[in-house]
């Protein structure tokens, strides 16, 4: 939906930065050729454990939240390329770019090559370790630095607050441009001259070798007041920023082949985690769509207790043990076990504080991501119920007592009232994994993560000596056995299916000998490795089932699911076939991004797809390469 641009009447535009479109969008400094909507991989991701800001290889962040994630949004080019907001900072002339981290860090540096010379922009927040004043600046700092040669940079500065819908007004005072609207206010200071029209702020600068300019963006209120940022005190950030990352990966025990992929997955989960409560959020994103110009857009920015616990599960295998911690006692402070909601005693998902409404709503006034409507904020599934969450919770806690340190004594009780309730709703028909929106199925994985939470609480007491039903427990893990090997295998297509007395495959399915449910060398285990590898994997990439022949109650259809894909890579170890699953796994790396991130799915020509970055994809890589590592010796 192009817009022509103009200028505004009784206005005389200010030199490159501001020939206004029609509906009130300013565009780039200069009209510089490009795409509205560069690809969602052409990012990278930079964060403060509260929030994040995603950074395009042009050098624009088109995403960030203030001052959390799941805060309304004050740039959201990415959703809507003229009325999301956005901050430009890039060269004024035409430049080849390129984008990489500063290495073991997530401070990420944007360069731009021109005919006369080189420049970058570093862009990082600085992480506050403590609950002081500053924390609640949530500065963004991008230090612009010219490498050789000369070059001119120009920075447009646009917000548009609470997802594009609130006006904002923008004043200068004593070398600072504060933009206020009735939610939220941000400070921009900066080291060089800076205008504005009452909307947007720009600057048009030249640095040659050695020089640099600095630009910091913070959230102020009555607080936090402005401050400005000077090159030494960005000098000093940036410094702090690095030591912090390094510090916090030096942790990781992994000294395997895919050392750097791991590890950057595990500072992206990092990234992905609010420090103030512990919660892991499942992505920093909403509405990227799974399909282009399809309706599968949702908002990933809170706490699905699967994702989290199983973002446990792999940082614990590298030996970041606190962020296990740290979510654990999210569970115990934020979240209390009740009886009697649909969803059962836990919801599949919660907010980062811990809240529980999270009602789903849609945004009109936003085009979405290449027009991929709707954008919605919210997210209705968090009714559903998924009664696979129970094991993977469960078997998170099981590992943390195993790993990291004995859990307590309220929380075993926790532990034993959930599986109580697994014990007799296990047989419910639910949502499942995939969160579905085509009614409830008697779902084989939902049984299988039943079983999981079942079998993990009875080893846990055995170990430690706690107190359990053990005879109950027992006889419903036997039984849910039997349903699944009885009711969830099928003769024709000689495998197991996505739900009982059905005929339709399912990637989740792979999980059946990770979870150890199953030998991995069982003859009905290596048959259902076979069919789903003829059914659903393409090129190393897996599809979480086919729509067609299983309705999920959504039109479209969708890419292939990048932790099936990771899950099918341990499958294949786990079945002795590792060759096989070498070969998978190097392919699936080349599918992730410039600096090794993954959305939630990749499309048919390679795209991602998605919220982005997500941290499904990542978790499960850490475990596929820890795995395949230790099976390769």
């Amino acid at each position: 939906m192009h817009r022509t641009r103009g200028t505004r009447p009784g206005r005389t535009p200010a030199p490159h930065a501001h020939r206004e479109a029609a509906d009130g969008a300013t565009p780039f400094a200069g009209d510089a050729p490009g795409p509205r909507y560069p690809p969602i991989a052409e990012h990278g991701l930079i964060g403060d454990l509260r929030s994040v800001a995603l950074v395009g290889t042009n050098g624009t962040i088109d995403w960030y939240c203030c001052p959390s994630f799941d805060s309304p949004s004050v740039f959201a080019a990415i959703l809507d390329a003229e009325r999301g907001g956005r901050f430009e900072l890039a060269a004024a002339v035409p430049a080849r770019t390129k984008q990489f981290y500063f290495p073991d860090t997530n401070v990420l540096i944007t360069r731009f090559f021109t005919e006369d010379g080189v420049g970058e922009v570093q862009d990082f927040m600085p992480v506050c370790c403590d609950e002081s004043r500053e924390v609640r600046r949530h500065r963004v700092i991008r230090r612009v630095v010219c490498v050789r040669g000369t070059v001119p940079f120009r920075a447009l500065i646009a917000p548009r607050f609470n997802y594009g819908a609130d006006p904002h007004t923008l004043t200068a005072a004593e070398g600072m441009q504060v933009f206020e609207s009735p939610g939220r206010s941000l400070a921009l200071t900066s080291t060089v001259t800076v205008e504005n029209d009452g909307r947007d702020a720009w600057a048009d600068f030249k640095l040659s070798e050695g020089e640099t300019a600095v630009f910091a963006l913070d959230q102020i209120g009555e607080e936090v007041m402005p401050r400005g940022c000077a090159h030494a005190e960005a000098e000093h950030e940036f410094n702090a920023t690095v030591t912090y990352w390094r510090k916090w990966l030096q942790q990781s025990r992994y000294r395997g082949r895919w050392r750097e992929m791991v590890h950057r997955s595990a500072l992206t989960l990092k990234l992905l985690t609010y420090a103030p409560t512990g919660a892991i959020v499942a992505a920093p994103t909403t509405s990227l769509p799974e399909q282009l110009g399809g309706e599968r857009n949702w908002d990933y920015r809170y706490v699905w207790v699967r994702d989290a616990a199983f973002a446990v599960y792999a940082l614990l295998r590298l030996g970041f043990s606190g962020e296990a911690a740290a979510f654990m006692k999210f569970l115990t402070t934020h979240i209390s076990p009740g009886d009697g909601a649909a969803s059962g005693p836990l919801q599949i998902m919660y907010g980062i504080d811990g809240r529980a409404d999270l009602p789903e709503r849609e945004l009109p006034h936003l085009e979405g991501h290449l027009g991929s409507a709707p954008v919605r904020v919210g997210n209705a599934a968090a009714d559903q119920l998924q009664l696979d969450i129970y094991g993977a919770l469960i078997d998170s806690i099981y590992l943390y007592d195993k790993w990291a340190q004995p859990i307590s004594s309220g929380q075993w009780d926790d532990v034993c009232h959930l599986v109580d309730w697994v014990c007799d709703h296990w047989d419910q028909p639910d949502e499942g994994v995939w969160e579905t929106r085509g009614g409830r199925k008697n779902f084989l994985y939902s049984r299988l993560m039943c079983w999981v939470a079942i079998e993990r609480a009875i080893r846990l007491a055995t170990h430690r000596g706690l107190p359990a039903d053990h005879r109950r427990w027992r006889q419903a893990r036997d039984t849910i056995y039997r349903r699944i090997m009885d009711h969830g295998w099928s003769e024709r297509r000689g495998a197991f299916v996505q739900y009982e007395h059905a005929d339709v495959l399912d990637a989740s399915l792979l999980m059946m000998p990770l979870a150890k449910f199953i030998a991995p060398t069982d003859p009905k285990w290596l048959s259902t490795l076979d069919a789903l590898t003829e059914d659903l994997v393409s090129d190393s990439l897996v599809y979480r089932y086919d729509p067609q022949a299983s309705p999920d109650g959504l039109r479209g259809d969708e890419g292939t699911f990048s932790i099936c894909s990771f899950w099918y890579v341990e499958a294949l170890v786990r079945a002795g076939r590792v060759d096989e699953a070498r070969l998978a796994f190097e392919k699936m790396l080349t599918y992730a991004n410039h600096l090794g991130l993954y959305a939630e799915e990749i499309g048919r020509t390679g795209e991602q797809q998605g919220n982005f970055p997500q941290a499904f994809t990542h978790l499960s890589l850490i475990s596929a390469a820890f795995n395949l590592d230790r099976a390769l010796g």
